[in-house]
C-alpha cells in the first residue's frame, strides 16, 4: 500500500451509510480526511473526537449554494488528492405517473446538479494528479436499465453520469483523475436491510479502486471491483 501519511481527502455527505465508512477507511488507511455532514455532532463527530486529528468535520447542506461558497472559503490553500462526493435520496419506487413536480425536482437537484456543483465549486483544491469522485450508482446504466421499479432514482443517476461527462469533457485538461464509483447494494436507508453488502465491506473495496486509479486520466464508470459499467 502506497503511503498517504501526507495525502487529503475530503468527503462530501459522509454523516452516515457509505460516506462515513468511507471516510473512517481513508482514515485508518492513513489520509488527513475533512468529512462533511448537515448537522452537527453525530457519529461522524464521535470518529473524529478519536482520530488523533486525521479526521475533521465540516459542515454542509449541499444543495446550498451558499454554505458551498463559505466551505470553499474556510478550506482555501488546502491541497486535495482526493474529492470524494457522496450524495443521494430515494423518494420511493413510484412510477414517473405518480411523482409530484416538486418530488422530481428535490431528488434532481439532490442527485444530480448539487455533486456537480460541488465539484465545480472545489476543483481548484484538487492538485494535478488528484482525484474528483463521484458515489454513482449502476442504477444509473441505460444500458442495464432493463428491469421495472425506481425510475426517478435511476433517472436522476443517469443525469448525474451525464453531468459527469460534460464535466470531463470542460475539464479534460487539468489533470485530474475523474471516476464515477458504483458502490454494489448495500445496507444502507437507500439499499435496504436485505442488500447482499454492507459498508463496511464494500468501502475498503471502493478506497482499494481510488488509489489503483489515482493518475488515470480520462473519466470512467467503475464499480466497487474496478470493473467498468456501461454507460
Amino acid at each position: 500500500m502506497s503511503d498517504t501519511s501526507d495525502r487529503h481527502a475530503l468527503v462530501l455527505g459522509a454523516s452516515r451509510g457509505l460516506g462515513l465508512v468511507l471516510a473512517e477507511e481513508l482514515t485508518r488507511r492513513g489520509r488527513r480526511v475533512i468529512a462533511t455532514t448537515r448537522r452537527n455532532g453525530g457519529e461522524l463527530q464521535a470518529k473524529a473526537d478519536a482520530s488523533n486529528g486525521r479526521l475533521r468535520v465540516e459542515t454542509l447542506e449541499m444543495t446550498s449554494d451558499d454554505q458551498l461558497a463559505a466551505l470553499r472559503e474556510r478550506l482555501d490553500g488546502t491541497e486535495l488528492d482526493l474529492l470524494f462526493v457522496n450524495a443521494a435520496i430515494d423518494r420511493g419506487n413510484l412510477p414517473l405517473t405518480e411523482v409530484s413536480t416538486e418530488t422530481f425536482a428535490e431528488v434532481m437537484i439532490t442527485n444530480a446538479l448539487s455533486p456537480l456543483r460541488a465539484l465545480e465549486a472545489l476543483r481548484d483544491l484538487v492538485v494535478p494528479g488528484g482525484t474528483a469522485a463521484i458515489m454513482s450508482s449502476r442504477q444509473g446504466s441505460i444500458e442495464l436499465n432493463t428491469r421495472p421499479g425506481f425510475e426517478l432514482y435511476k433517472a436522476s443517476k443517469a443525469a448525474l453520469n451525464q453531468l459527469m461527462r460534460s464535466y470531463a469533457t470542460r475539464y479534460a485538461d487539468d489533470g485530474q483523475t475523474k471516476l464515477l464509483i458504483h458502490p454494489g447494494h448495500n445496507q444502507t436507508p437507500l439499499g435496504g436491510p436485505g442488500a447482499p453488502l454492507t459498508a463496511e465491506e464494500s468501502m475498503p473495496a471502493v478506497a482499494d479502486v481510488l488509489e489503483a486509479q489515482a493518475g488515470t486520466p480520462g473519466l470512467q464508470f467503475l464499480d466497487l471491483h474496478g470493473k467498468v459499467v456501461p454507460w
